[in-house]
């Protein structure tokens, strides 16, 4: 930072005071987690001395703080991937269910909304669809922050929500689907050569509730991969230009890794297995009626607690996600039954 020329190109300085920030988190929070060590060891011993009994309650206390701090550190070492590290590209679609799932598809971005503010990340919307009597037909947004990608990559697939509909008279259950798709935003210029005849760009207007742009130029874009079907959209920039930008590096993105993904076993495209938005096919199902639970089909892991869920504590799927990852993605017993 004291080199003359430092500050001359702003791209690759930004970069490296990002850098510098998640080391410098590294080492806060190794720092703490030795401090918590060393007050544990010093309460043991003063217990022991004086044959204290009434300090076993803080030994007990800090020893749970010690535990979950030791686990957040060791998790985020499973984040070893290529593109953990970068900020993260999140679309939602409203699937089976009509008007239920878009209000379900809006209280997954509610749900992601908390967890990015809960972990000081910011998001940004790049492009959204209203539903036709309420909700969200689709959204893409982008969360901006240390080790998104690595986070949030474990939601990519199709979640379920049972409950007592507010949109049905007659109060009966129902199941909603939204699907959730997540690819890294890779900054740099991959080499992707893009063929233009293969590219079917439409312009169109804005959603919204109105402003200087929205609803009075068609500024949004988006562009189709004719050879993939691969389609991504942007309207979040102040013009066409600016939005067509952005959807090229998502295409550019999304076509990369793509390509690096082709020999894998189970991948098929940049969504990993295409499948559709219903029954059968969710990795995650959120049971609000009769009983509460929230369960992930992939890992097992599972809470009762559906309103911290929806509240954007999602941390234990993602930590159980990233050490299912890390054993080789085990098939449990039942599981296919089970999903």
């Amino acid at each position: 930072m004291e080199a003359p020329d430092f500050w001359e190109q702003p791209e690759l300085s930004q970069k490296k005071m990002k850098q510098l920030k998640s080391i410098k988190d590294d080492m806060e929070a190794y720092n703490a987690l030795k401090t918590q060590f060393e007050d544990m060891e010093t309460l043991i011993e003063m217990g022991y001395e004086e044959s204290d009994a009434s300090l076993i309650p803080e030994i007990e206390e800090l020893l749970k703080n010690f535990s979950e701090t030791f686990e957040n550190i060791r998790i985020k070492t499973l984040l070893s991937g290529e593109y953990d590290g970068s900020n993260a590209i999140v679309s939602l679609h409203a699937g089976a269910g009509g008007t239920e799932s878009c209000d379900w598809a809006s209280m997954l971005y509610r749900m992601f909304s908390r967890w990015a503010d809960d972990k000081g990340y910011s998001a940004e919307v790049l492009d959204f669809l209203d539903g036709d009597e309420a909700g969200i037909k689709s959204i893409t947004f982008q969360v901006n922050g240390a080790n998104a990608y690595g986070y949030l990559k474990s939601e990519k697939g199709v979640h379920r929500l049972v409950r007592i509909s507010p949109f049905n008279a007659a109060g009966k259950r129902q199941t909603s689907f939204v699907s959730c798709d997540v690819m890294p935003d890779i900054e740099e210029d991959v080499d992707v050569e893009i063929n233009e005849d293969d590219l079917r760009i439409d312009t169109y207007r804005s959603s919204g509730a109105g402003g200087q742009h929205i609803n009075k130029t068609s500024s949004a874009i988006r562009i189709t991969h004719i050879p993939t079907g691969i389609v991504v959209q942007c309207q979040n920039e102040r013009s066409q230009f600016q939005n067509k930008d952005k959807a090229m590096q998502m295409l550019k993105a999304k076509l990369y890794l793509l390509k690096q993904q082709e020999n894998a076993e189970k991948a098929a495209g940049i969504r990993g297995e295409v499948t559709e938005i219903g029954w059968g096919n969710q990795i995650r199902s959120y049971v609000m009626q009769p009983y509460t639970m929230v369960k992930d089909h992939r890992t097992g892991v599972e809470t009762g607690n559906v309103d911290s869920v929806l509240d954007g504590k999602i941390d234990l799927f993602m930590n159980g996600y990233l050490k299912w990852l890390s054993l080789g993605c085990p098939k449990r017993s039942g599981q296919e039954e089970e999903t």
